[in-house]
């Protein structure tokens, strides 16, 4: 569908899901490692650069791959390790899934990378490095965070009420192609048309093969996508320096969370990157992660 006749909701929408799309043609100079987890899982992750430190975190749908861009820009301030979150790319699984098995992955990169580190989150993996920091206090020496997806207000549709069930039945039954479209449509919030269009694009396979780690996310998230504002305390041990930004372009109901969460973290502040949406350009983030963790 040409860009002209969808509205500015629905392009925004749009550039919401497509950020798990984002690829790049620049080569990033990496060396490729693995870390063993707590639980005896293997997470595969790149090292770049040199310097402190700073471990990138994604979001539902995207691998390592897509933080290639990004950790280019950084890799002459810092060592920058982007890494496959498990059940992705070369990383192993393990069943049960748990949230916490996640938080030891990152301490496990942590403690390869020195023991201590900066952390960048983006969209759920923003939340993810969020629950990182609160449960391995000492580990994490600063903290970023774009636009984290909490939904804490009525300024967009709740995702259904059986969303995690219906996601969940999807993956069962083999049918990972319509458990993304659900969660693109019907939790992420993108036009039932645009789907229908990224279904033909010759990225989708790669979603469709990262479908099983749609609950992971889910999990990460918990209640908070429930429009309910964000609990007060429950992050009070997050007392590193801590950025939260979010896009100029996106949709209110996502920047409204990230003023909610710098709200109620201790030592917070919010920065909006005028122009840039969830789709985040790596041109334009990269300095001012620069600028925050090396002040």
């Amino acid at each position: 569908m040409p860009a002209a006749t969808l509205n500015k909701r629905q392009l925004i929408a749009m550039t919401v899901a497509t950020a798990v799309l984002s690829t790049s043609s620049q080569a990033v100079v990496m060396t490729s490692n693995t870390v063993t987890s707590k639980d005896g899982t293997r997470i595969a992750f790149d090292r770049a650069g040199e310097g402190t430190a700073l471990i990138l975190v994604g979001g539902a749908l995207s691998d390592r791959s897509g933080s290639a861009p990004l950790a280019k820009v950084l890799s002459p301030h810092f060592t920058v390790l982007s890494y496959d979150r498990r059940g992705r790319g070369g990383s192993g699984d393990t069943a049960r899934y748990a949230v916490e098995r996640e938080i030891e992955d990152i301490e496990a990169l942590i403690d390869a990378a020195g023991g201590t580190a900066f952390v960048h989150g983006q969209s759920s993996g923003a939340v993810l490095a969020l629950e990182a920091t609160a449960k391995r206090p000492g580990k994490v020496q600063k903290l970023s965070l774009y636009e984290p997806p909490f939904i804490v207000d009525a300024s967009r549709p709740l995702p259904p009420k059986n969303y995690v069930t219906r996601i969940n039945d999807l993956i069962a039954a083999g049918r990972r192609d319509d458990a993304v479209a659900f969660f693109l449509t019907d939790v992420v919030g993108t036009p039932a048309e645009a789907v229908t269009k990224m279904r033909g694009i010759p990225a989708w396979p790669a979603l469709v093969g990262l479908a099983h780690t749609l609950p992971y996310d889910i999990a990460v998230l918990g209640d908070g996508m429930s429009g309910a504002p964000l609990p007060a305390n429950k992050w009070a041990s997050v007392t590193v320096p801590a950025l939260i930004m979010d896009g100029g372009a996106s949709p209110t109901w996502i920047r409204t969370s990230a003023q909610a969460l710098a709200e109620v973290l201790p030592h917070a502040k919010r920065h909006t990157l005028e122009g840039q949406a969830h789709n985040v350009a790596p041109e334009v983030l990269g300095p001012e992660l620069e600028r925050f963790f090396l002040d």
